[in-house]
């Protein structure tokens, strides 16, 4: 007797929890934006398939609008769909929805560097950087020629390949490696050269794992799947050895450094910091500084060496357009000297090829999520604080108004009627952040 009454009041708690937790996400989403009821614990996770959310997100979108509410687990998520929605939101609403989700496998990043920051340091680390990069020739004629500098030793170790079908998963990831390198550390790596291949491996590896529904899990379930076996544990311990790699870079920099004559990114920030040492809140650390140079690292290495691997697949697939391409090529820098920034005026077609790869192969769809950063009214309904914001990159790229049969590889999209290059607003491929113009900023800081 004593047994039944345990079990009936045990099971009259677990249902007034239950029935307290479906009230409070009935009361809390009186004034948000519409979306599927959500269930106690798992959230919308029924709503949603996690080997392609983003296709999810879009059919969420045709019934609920441009601006609807997910809960992934308990965590309520609003999201922008179309190029309205998107624009309005990080251009004006943008110190509004500045803050970032917390993606939970970057543990070591945690309030530190850019990418994965959401902590009082981030705002002085992305503006430093910002005005770094730029010194360091982001867009510039500089980066051109540090391009320029590497392309023959791209093209020296792809002959020497023999004509032999090969990998060219890292042969060609050291090239854009090798250019980050040289604005953080001033060095580069050999072809052949055992850290700079480890290192790409680990990009490369994270990369692929943080698509996978596992990874999709954890990061809704972190406090239930952290102790468990599962590839979040190699994607944690693969952060770890990259921020361990650039924190050993960041010491040899330290004991080396000539306040006089700084040498590069990582001088530049470690001059900051020791003016910042007598400081009441330091924010520019070692610590900071290891995770910046990681995020950079990573941003300007495994985006650019996907890309190109996506385009010469593309092209194998398109010998049709490869052939116009070639000719464009012949004709304008021939077979002789090295492309520079200034063909590209003279190189529609290409513009056009180039634009359609980074638009085609969708490379980060869902974005990287922001955060309320305070209580916000966006189009009537209110974005309570804290709660994630994701400005669906897919939604412009694939947008069938601006992009007629956008499922469809075409360089035409970036065409106009006399064949001269088209830019279109709706090109977002590593960034919905509308306000930052120059592209190789946008690509490297991911905001």
């Amino acid at each position: 007797m004593a047994a039944l009454g345990i079990t009936v009041a045990l099971l009259v708690w677990v249902a007034t929890l239950m029935l307290i937790s479906i009230w409070k996400q009935i009361y809390n989403s009186w004034k948000l934006p519409p979306g599927p009821f959500p269930l106690p614990i798992i959230g919308n996770l029924l709503q949603l398939d996690l080997k392609n959310v983003p296709k999810s997100l879009t059919k969420l979108a045709e019934r609920y609008g441009p601006v609807f509410t997910v809960y992934l687990g308990s965590q309520r998520t609003v999201v922008l769909h179309g190029y309205k929605a998107v624009k309005e939101v990080l251009l004006d609403y943008k110190n509004d929805f500045s803050g970032r989700g917390e993606i939970f496998a970057f543990e070591a990043h945690k309030d530190r560097g850019i990418t994965f920051n959401n902590g009082p340091s981030w705002k002085d680390t992305r503006r430093l950087s910002l005005s770094i990069l730029r010194d360091y020739g982001m867009g510039k004629r500089a980066n051109e020629e540090r391009i320029q500098r590497e392309v023959p030793l791209l093209l020296g170790a792809l002959r020497g390949t023999q004509g032999q079908p090969f990998d060219p998963t890292f042969l060609l990831g050291y090239a854009p490696c090798n250019v980050i390198s040289d604005i953080l550390f001033r060095k580069r790596f050999d072809y052949t050269d055992q850290t700079g291949l480890r290192i790409q491996k680990l990009f490369n590896e994270n990369f692929y794992l943080l698509s996978t529904t596992w990874l999709q899990f954890y990061n809704i379930f972190p406090n239930y799947l952290r102790y468990l076996p599962g590839n979040h544990r190699k994607v944690i311990k693969n952060v770890y050895e990259i921020k361990g790699y650039t924190s050993a870079r960041v010491k040899e920099h330290q004991e080396s450094l000539d306040p006089n004559c700084p040498r590069d990114f990582t001088d530049r920030l470690l001059l900051k910091m020791q003016k910042e040492k007598y400081s009441a809140e330091p924010w520019c650390t070692l610590d900071n500084i290891a995770a910046t140079v990681a995020d950079l690292f990573f941003a300007g290495t495994e985006t650019t060496s996907t890309t190109l691997r996506y385009g010469l697949l593309i092209l194998m697939k398109y010998p049709e357009i490869e052939e116009k391409l070639h000719e464009e090529i012949d004709r304008v820098i021939g077979p002789s000297r090295i492309p520079a920034i200034k063909d590209r005026l003279e190189m529609p077609y290409m513009d056009a090829v180039v634009h359609e790869i980074q638009r085609f192969i969708d490379l980060l769809p869902s974005n990287l999520p922001h955060e309320a950063t305070r209580d916000t009214v966006f189009r009537g309904y209110v974005i309570p604080k804290g709660t994630v914001v994701i400005p669906t990159l897919d939604s412009l790229l694939f947008d069938n108004q601006e992009f007629p049969d956008p499922e469809k590889f075409n360089p035409e999209h970036f065409l106009n009627e006399s064949g001269k290059f088209k830019y279109s607003d709706y090109f977002k491929a590593f960034s919905a952040d509308i306000l930052v113009q120059d592209s190789h900023l946008k690509e490297a800081l991911h905001s």
